[in-house]
Order: structure tokens, then sequence, then C-alpha cells
């Protein structure tokens, strides 16, 4: 069963739905609907009957903007208490102590970020919501001079994007901050099946323009990214699900590696893949099978098999997030074509209303792995070159 909302479905979400004829519960209404012909609709009071009927139903969600759904229709379930652990910052870091005891984390309300003293934090440290989706609201802090221009950024991104998502998503009433851990950040889709064993799904890396960027514009897999990674992260999974007993369960994780090899949690987002439909409908594109389907069929990933006969290429999600510094109220157009003609070999592009939201959209892509320099740009773009005032 699946619960669809905004901000995005896909087409390869939408077909799924179609051809496999999964029930969709119909939350649909004037805010949000997508074309009903073809799908499997399940009223919500046949919905929470199911789950009354069968509480292990699987369940799976496009957006954490259907978390408040589920809180309201199936408080008889763990579900709540589970999402609720994992989607609040402050509940997650409790959660996973023991495994890291030593690590700095605080909470602080909204209000009262300009009352914190700086000197009794570990610098460098990351300030962001404690709830909170996309990036919004998240800064690196280097240096005690750089945190009352800091405090400005936050108001300022706050004011401006804080109506786009409901509170499950994005609640900057509370805000935590956290030592900064330095490594190679990874992006994972998985689900901890019945048995409470984690099964993976995609293992994205994630490229940053500079120390300071805390920004989504590129993430990348390859053969050796996953042949790297697939077993010290499905061990790490393991250690966290063992703490709440997690089965049945789909995530969104995000994670750091240091020098020394070791995994540090970063985020789990509970009961999705990737945002806007991006990492699982990419483990196609990559791999060649459907994540929806795997969670929802239970079924994983013969990886040995993938990688034995995948490609040395490098595939890409490139987020074109508005970072130009100019207002969509400024900018009249945003040539798409030209930044299709920048990479040598564009799979998908699905553009996006830059007049509702902060980004121009996504571009799907598959790079030679011995020149990768049209990531290397787009990382470092303001994307000014396709813009028009």
């Amino acid at each position: 069963m699946i619960l669809l909302d905004k901000p995005y479905v896909s087409e390869f979400l939408r077909n799924t739905l179609i051809e496999q004829q999964i029930p969709v519960i119909d939350t649909f209404d004037n805010t949000f609907s997508i074309p009903r012909d073809g799908l499997n609709l399940v009223s919500e009071k046949d919905a929470v009957e199911m789950f009354k009927s069968d509480p292990s139903q699987l369940l799976l969600t496009n957006s954490e903007n259907s978390i408040s759904w589920t809180e309201r229709n199936l408080p008889f379930t763990d579900l709540p208490k589970k999402i609720n652990q994992f989607k609040n910052k402050v509940a997650f870091r409790s959660l996973i102590s023991d495994i890291y005891p030593n690590f700095y984390f605080k909470a602080v309300k909204y209000q009262d970020l300009d009352k914190v003293d700086i000197n009794t934090l570990p610098l460098p440290f990351i300030v962001k919501p404690a709830v909170g989706f996309f990036s919004i609201g998240v800064y690196k802090v280097d240096s005690t001079e750089e945190w009352p221009g800091i405090l400005e950024e936050i108001k300022n991104e706050i004011e401006n994007t804080s109506e786009l998502f409901p509170k499950e998503v994005l609640d900057i009433s509370e805000f935590t901050i956290e030592e900064y851990i330095d490594g190679e950040e990874y992006a994972i889709d998985c689900y901890f099946n019945s048995d409470g064993k984690p099964v993976i799904l995609n293992i994205l890396k994630h490229l940053f323009a500079s120390g300071k960027d805390v920004s989504d514009r590129v993430y990348i897999t390859s053969k050796e990214i996953l042949q790297s990674t697939l077993k010290p992260v499905e061990d790490f999974l393991a250690s966290v699900g063992a703490l709440t007993d997690l089965r049945n369960f789909p995530i969104h994780v995000e994670i750091r590696i240091d020098k020394s090899g070791k995994l540090h949690a970063i985020e789990f987002n509970p009961m999705r893949f990737g945002g806007w439909c991006t990492t699982a409908d990419m483990a196609y594109h990559s791999f060649g099978f459907n994540s929806y389907m795997h969670y929802l069929n239970q079924e994983e990933p013969n990886w040995k098999v993938i990688l034995d006969n995948f490609s040395d290429s490098v595939y890409s999600i490139i987020v074109l997030d508005n970072n130009s510094g100019i207002s969509d109220e400024k900018i009249k157009s945003f040539d798409y074509q030209a930044l299709l003609n920048d990479f040598s070999k564009p799979i998908e592009l699905r553009k996006i209303d830059y007049k509702q939201y902060p980004l121009f959209g996504f571009l799907f892509a598959e790079t030679n792995r011995s020149d990768i320099s049209e990531l290397e740009n787009i990382l470092q773009s303001d994307l000014t070159k396709y813009i028009t005032t």
C-alpha cells in the first residue's frame, strides 16, 4: 500500500502503481492530486480497516508530507512512534546515543538561537531544524565570528521557505546543534524486512563544492561506490535497527564515513526513499530494478550479479536548487536546453515550478568515469548562465 502526497509524484512511480495495481490510499483533494485513471484507489476508511486487520501491512510514502495522515489514522500501530523516533533529530540522537556516547548535540528553541553562547560549543558544528527537509536552515559554523551572520541567514531563509512544507516535514520551532562530522557523505535507500534485516536498495555519494557547502546539488552512484560500502553500511544499519526493532520499514538514510572507516549517522528519514522520487527512480536508471516493488514484494537486489554486469559509468542526480542569489520574482526563464547541452548523456530532466519551490528541477545523467568534469562544473555553478532576468 502507498500513500501519496506533495510535492512530487514521478511518472515512473505512477506507472509502477498502475502496472502493478498497488493499493493507493485515496487522500487526493483540492490541494494535491494526480490523474486517477488506472490507479487502484482505496478509501481512507478501508485503508485503516486493512491496518486493523493486519497491523504488519506494508506502507510506503513518496513524501514526508503524509506523516500527519499516519499519525491521525494509524495511532493503534507502532508507525507514528517509530516515525517520530527518526524524523525528529533530537529523538533520533537520543535513540543512537549508546552507539555514539561522545557525540555532542543539543536542542535549542528557534527563538533562543541568538542567546546561545557559541564559546561553549565545539567548533565546527552544524545547526539545523530538528524536523527538516531539503537542507533548509542547515548551516556549518566554523568560527565564532560567523555566528551572527549565519543567524541572520537562517532567519531570512526560514521566512522564505517555512510555508512550503507542512510542520511534520519542516518544523522550525526547534533546532539542533551538532558537532561536525568530517568524512565522505552517502545517501542510502533501504528497508527493514519482516525479520528486521536491512535491505539496501541504493547507495549514492554526496558531492560537495567545498568544506562549507551543505547543499544537495550532486549525488552519484557507481560500481565502485557500491562495492566499497555495501557490507559496512549493511552492518551499520543492522546495529541501528536493533535499537528499536525495525520491521517492514522503508527509510532513507544519510551517513558519513570518516578517514578511519567508521560510519556516523547523519539522518534517518522514515517511510520513504529519497525525496521528490529521485533516488528510487535512479536505482531503475542505473541498476535496472524497481525499488518501490522490491520493498512492497520484500525482494532483495542480487548485488553480486548486478555489479558484475555493471558498466564503468557514473550515474548522478543533479538537484537544480536556486543558489543564484536571484529571487524567483526577477527570473523570467531558465534555459533547460542549455543545461542538457552541458551533459554528455542526460537520462531524464524534471522541470519544477521555481515560482513555487526554490529549485528549477532535477537532472538524471550518466557520465564516463574517466571524465566527470561536467559534474564538477555543475557542482560549482550558481546556475546564472541558464537564467534570464
